[in-house]
């Protein structure tokens, strides 16, 4: 008797189990992380998509990439996946996610290099890569880009290099353009700030060097001025004075009326 009572609490205990496992399958079909209920479960691709726009199209960001990236998973190679990646990226750059706006540009360029819109990938990838180095303090406090690190400025401006060298007749080029030489202005001044504290603290060969780092790469920028000046003037600190003359001559013939000069004379 004792056995029998033992194998039916034995049974009940595995159906039980059976049971709640099952239970927890089909669970899995309506329920979301945290116990939510997911209701776009059952949504098709088109249903996901007008959503996921709506929600875009709102300034839901983070709403609108979690639809975006279940269409994307679910439907992999739907019409509309392409458009969820571009869209993905899109959300991370308004939110101020510039690595994974980045990242998002990246894979897009990858998967489909060959798409029509694939210019805009390369101008977003430059725009987040452009947002990254002006940084949180800089665009609430107006700091000057050039006086951060290079890094991503110098992301931001091949970024943009690519696009205007693969789509030169792109509609994003000339923005691009722009942008470019607003990154090599900043990135020419972030160069020659290093050179004047370095020639305020008397080291003066590595004000040189810094300052030749602006006219070799960064000719075109109206930091070279104020790096010739460095120049010469740390040259005539160590008492070079065929090479001050040289750096004072190619001065003057650039910057004929550079308040450098007149300030030497």
């Amino acid at each position: 008797m004792k056995t029998h009572w033992s194998h039916w609490l034995a049974h009940l205990a595995a159906t039980l189990a059976m049971f709640l496992f099952a239970a927890a399958l089909g669970g899995c079909g309506w329920l979301g992380i945290g116990g939510d209920r997911d209701e776009t479960l059952k949504w098709d691709a088109d249903k996901l998509y007008s959503e996921a726009r709506l929600e875009l199209n709102n300034g839901a960001w983070k709403r609108s990439r979690e639809l975006y990236q279940k269409l994307e998973s679910r439907y992999p190679f739907g019409r509309h996946a392409q458009q969820a990646l571009m869209e993905i990226a899109y959300t991370y750059y308004k939110e101020g996610e510039s690595a994974q706006s980045i990242q998002a540009c990246d894979r897009f360029i990858r998967q489909y290099p060959n798409h029509p819109n694939v210019d805009y990938m390369y101008y977003l990838k430059g725009l987040a890569s452009f947002n990254e180095e002006l940084g949180f303090l800089g665009r609430f406090m107006g700091q000057d880009i050039s006086e951060r690190d290079a890094k991503a400025a110098r992301e931001a401006f091949d970024a943009f290099k690519d696009l205007i060298t693969r789509y030169p007749d792109s509609k994003y080029t000339p923005d691009a353009r722009a942008r470019m030489i607003y990154l090599a202005n900043s990135q020419g001044q972030a160069e020659v700030n290093i050179a004047r504290y370095y020639f305020t603290r008397k080291a003066y060969l590595a004000a040189i060097q810094r300052a030749q780092t602006v006219v070799r790469d960064f000719q075109q920028t109206p930091a070279t001025e104020e790096a010739l000046s460095i120049i010469a003037r740390s040259y005539e600190a160590l008492q070079m004075k065929d090479l001050q003359a040289d750096a004072e001559r190619v001065l003057a013939l650039n910057f004929p009326q550079s308040k450098y000069l007149s300030a030497r004379r």
